[in-house]
């Protein structure tokens, strides 16, 4: 039953800060003589995949003779902060790499300038949660990059010395697993290392049950997790807590593939690259994760593959930009079909289904790829951004996790703090 782990790279959502920038953009419309363009990109351009960052350049030089790109890399923790403090000024970049879940805010405060999708290669099949992380109140503001779907991990040494031999296809086979896993491990052991915080995983359950996060009524949103179904998939996932998480239920997912790599777990659900990073020498304390790693699409208590947050990375043009144009033609010529190939080749998910669906035929990437077809997305509401930056959901599901709350009344108190920010713009 042994397949090889898949290394996806995929962002989650990040948590920002939002600065009052710029008014309406013009769509591109200034720059097209500019002399000099400014990018700024995210270490895992800079670290995984520069040729394709080198080719893009190349093929805008091409055109525009003479112009200089410079190129700055940045990490995901202060990025924004950086993004914020340049957005206040008249020396903004012209381009700028974000998390799809980190759009919104910028796009309802005005940062950025609408994009001709007509002018981005396969823009008619982007990849829906990315389409959406891009689109707001019907205008392009950014271009998909690339995706990284969620997908289980688990050692199959570990579940072969508990008499598990097949990969489990429905979430009771899983659990039955689990089960046997857990069994035999003990109880310092977690059959399923699941951080009580992590709410990518969390909302999963929510929305494979049929809730939401919120719900949008008469142009207003309203928080949802106090529904029937809502509240049934934050049982499960309180079970799945109570039942396989055997470690400290105050932790995030941030340093996961750490605790993984030390042995104390079975299995994972969690971003597609994270099973690897446990698996490389630094992070394997095992000495063996490599060889007894496998990854499947996760099964759903529904019956049906579990919804996974499709977390990515976007491009956009700051509105105050003056070379919109030539911003354009470079995230053109990076995320276009040659540049996709090359993002594909590194084991990242395309930005586009008629790509993806390529991926499901190779046995490397159908399960990461098969993952990604189920997905949700956070609310496009004008308030996500305060939501995610008071870190109301991480706060429910930890008092959930440790007991402190009943599933009901964590989930009441997270919804009457929800509709306190999520219509403020």
């Amino acid at each position: 039953m042994k397949r090889k782990l898949t290394a996806a790279i995929g962002i989650a959502g990040m948590m920002f800060s939002i600065a009052a920038c710029g008014g309406e953009g013009s769509g591109g419309s200034g720059g097209a003589n500019a002399d000099e363009l400014t990018v700024w990109l995210t270490v895992d351009a800079q670290n995984n995949w520069p040729e394709l960052v080198e080719a893009a350049d190349a093929a805008v030089k091409k055109k525009h003779p003479g112009l200089t790109i410079k190129h700055e890399y940045y990490g995901w923790t202060d990025k924004n902060t950086k993004l914020d403090a340049v957005l206040a000024t008249d020396k903004t970049p012209d381009v700028v790499e974000m998390g799809n879940s980190e759009m919104l805010g910028y796009m309802v405060k005005g940062a950025f300038a609408p994009l001709d999708t007509a002018k981005f290669e396969n823009a008619d099949a982007w990849l829906d949660g990315l389409k959406e992380s891009v689109t707001y109140e019907g205008k392009t503001y950014g271009v998909p990059y690339y995706a990284g779907g969620r997908v289980a991990a688990w050692r199959t040494d570990i579940a072969e010395a508990a008499g598990v031999k097949e990969t489990p296809k429905t979430y009771e086979e899983l659990t039955a697993a689990l089960d046997k896993i857990q069994a035999k491990q003990g109880d310092k052991f977690s059959a399923w290392y699941q951080p009580s915080r992590d709410w990518y995983a969390a909302m999963s359950f929510v929305f494979d049950a049929g809730g939401a996060i919120a719900e949008e009524e008469g142009g207003r949103w309203k928080a949802a997790l106090s529904s029937p179904e809502s509240l049934k998939g934050l049982q499960e996932y309180k079970n799945v807590l109570d039942t396989y998480m055997k470690g400290d239920k105050t932790k995030d997912e941030a340093d996961r593939p750490i605790v993984y790599g030390q042995g104390n777990s079975g299995m994972i659900f969690a971003a597609a690259w994270e099973g690897a990073t446990a698996a490389t020498p630094e992070n394997d304390k095992t000495g063996k994760l490599a060889d007894n790693l496998e990854s499947f699409v996760m099964p759903g208590p529904s019956g049906e593959n579990m919804p996974v947050f499709l977390g990515g990375s976007d491009l956009a043009v700051p509105v105050k930009s003056d070379a919109q144009d030539v911003a354009a033609e470079w995230i053109a010529a990076f995320t276009g079909a040659e540049g996709q190939k090359g993002l594909i080749e590194k084991g990242n998910l395309p930005n586009n289904k008629t790509d993806l669906a390529t991926l499901k035929d190779d046995p490397a990437t159908a399960v990461p790829a098969t993952a990604a077809e189920s997905s949700w997305f956070v609310p496009m509401a004008p308030g996500w951004g305060q939501v995610e930056k008071s870190q109301i959901l991480q706060t429910m599901l930890q008092d959930i996790g440790t007991g402190k709350k009943t599933v009901e009344a964590a989930a009441k108190e997270a919804d009457a703090e929800i509709d306190k920010v999520i219509n403020n713009k």
